[in-house]
Order: C-alpha cells, then sequence, then structure tokens
C-alpha cells in the first residue's frame, strides 16, 4: 500500500508541475541564468509529454524478440530544462510484457501487466540556439538525445504453460511467490530524438532499456536461472506540449 501511495503521488506531482511552471515560468517572470561562456539562457518551459508504443521483456525465458509477445505501452509525463541540453523530467507509465520459453523441454510462458514512475535527465547532443536568451541561430528542428534515471516499478505476471498469447480460458500457474503485485527499482538507459512541430509542440521517438532489481518480471525465477535478474524494454512515440 506505501507503494502504491508513492506512486499516486509521483500522479499528482506529474498533473501539477505544469501549472507551477506556466505560472511561475511565464516569458514575463522569466528569470536569466548564465553559463560558462556568460552567455544568457533561460530554464524552462514546462512541456506535459503523452506517449504511445510497445514493450519488449529479457529475461529467463528469452531474450529473442521472436519468442516475444510484444505488448502496449503508454506514459504521460513533463519536462523540464535545466540548462542548455540538459533537462530533468518524470514519468508514468503502464505497459505489459509477454514473452514464450526458449526451452520447448519446459513449455512456459508468461503475461506481465506493469506499473512504473521514474524521474530521469536528458542530455542533448545538439546544441539548440533557442535555447538561449540571445539566440544566434534559428531553432534546431531535430535533436537527438541519451537519457538514464532512477524508477520504481509496480509488476503483476502470470505465467502459463504454453506457447501464444494467453485466451480467455488460460490456466495461470501458482504463483512463485504471493506478493503479487511487487515493487522493484529500475533504472532506465535509452535514447530518442525530438523534432520541433511548432513552438509549443514537439514530437519525440525514444526508446529505453529497464534494468531491474527483480527476477520475478515473468514469476520464472526458481524454474529458471535465478542468478540474473530481468529487464525490459520500451519504445514509444510522444507529443510534448509547452504551456507557454
Amino acid at each position: 500500500m506505501k507503494y502504491r501511495s508513492l506512486l499516486v503521488s509521483a500522479f499528482l506531482l506529474v498533473l501539477l508541475l505544469p501549472r507551477y511552471g506556466a505560472a511561475q515560468n511565464s516569458p514575463e517572470r522569466r528569470r536569466r541564468y548564465y553559463n560558462h561562456q556568460a552567455r544568457p539562457y533561460h530554464r524552462g518551459p514546462v512541456r506535459l509529454t503523452a506517449g504511445g508504443g510497445v514493450g519488449y521483456y529479457n529475461g529467463d525465458l528469452t531474450s529473442s524478440l521472436g519468442n516475444n509477445f510484444l505488448g502496449y505501452s503508454a506514459s504521460l509525463g513533463v519536462v523540464y530544462q535545466l540548462w542548455p541540453k540538459l533537462l530533468i523530467g518524470t514519468e508514468l507509465s503502464t505497459f505489459q510484457i509477454g514473452a514464450k520459453d526458449d526451452s520447448p523441454e519446459r513449455n512456459l510462458a508468461f503475461r506481465g501487466r506493469n506499473n512504473a514512475g521514474e524521474v530521469f535527465f536528458r542530455y542533448e547532443l545538439l546544441r539548440d540556439e533557442a535555447e538561449f536568451a540571445d539566440p544566434r541561430k534559428p531553432a534546431a528542428n531535430v535533436k537527438p538525445y541519451v537519457k538514464a534515471g532512477v524508477g520504481l516499478l509496480l509488476y503483476n505476471p502470470k505465467s502459463y504453460y504454453g506457447t501464444a498469447r494467453p485466451e480467455q480460458f488460460t490456466t495461470f500457474l501458482p504463483p512463485e511467490r504471493n506478493d503479487y503485485p511487487a515493487m522493484a527499482i529500475v533504472a532506465p538507459v535509452g535514447l530518442g530524438v525530438t523534432v520541433r512541430l511548432t513552438r509549443s509542440l514537439n514530437a519525440t521517438a525514444e526508446a529505453a532499456y529497464y534494468f531491474t532489481t527483480t527476477d520475478h518480471l515473468d514469476d520464472v525465477s526458481a524454474r529458471a536461472n535465478s542468478a540474473a535478474n530481468d529487464g525490459y524494454a520500451r519504445a514509444e512515440l510522444k507529443l510534448e506540449y509547452a504551456f507557454w
């Protein structure tokens, strides 16, 4: 229950930050900061992000794309520019992963429905003059970036015998642990590219891999390789909207 409260708090933060940023960092109130070359820049704006895509599993059962049952992935978050090229962000996501076993003898498969919250830094690989208060060139239309962060994952897997996605009458196996949905720490690393559509709206394509502290994303640990933790990836297309 404590972890669910944390996720609810993160969700409220996602909703409130854009309003706070719009009130405190409007163009009329923005403070000027200076980089090591004494060039002035503004922090912000706050951008609301929303995206959708697919989730991918990597663990005891398989690391093969062909044996994955790719699932949905959706996210809602905010990003905020701290310095030119560096942004901080927070995001909530919900996604499904699944896969069938590489080993025909075990014949295992699983489906996992999960929720996560994360905080991350995003570093843009190209300079955008529009991030400075004294731009010397037009705004960059395409900006590749890398990201890294930390977060919490609430995961709820169900395993079964079979080689296909579960159906309405699939019989699931008894869980290996009795505390699902369970909590784990995640560390995402990823890359992406942002395309400027208008002054207030960006489109972003992003892919990130999540290292985890659990070997039970698939509810298969004692029956497989319990020495290695599971991981997952998410690939999404997103829109980013600035409130000013």
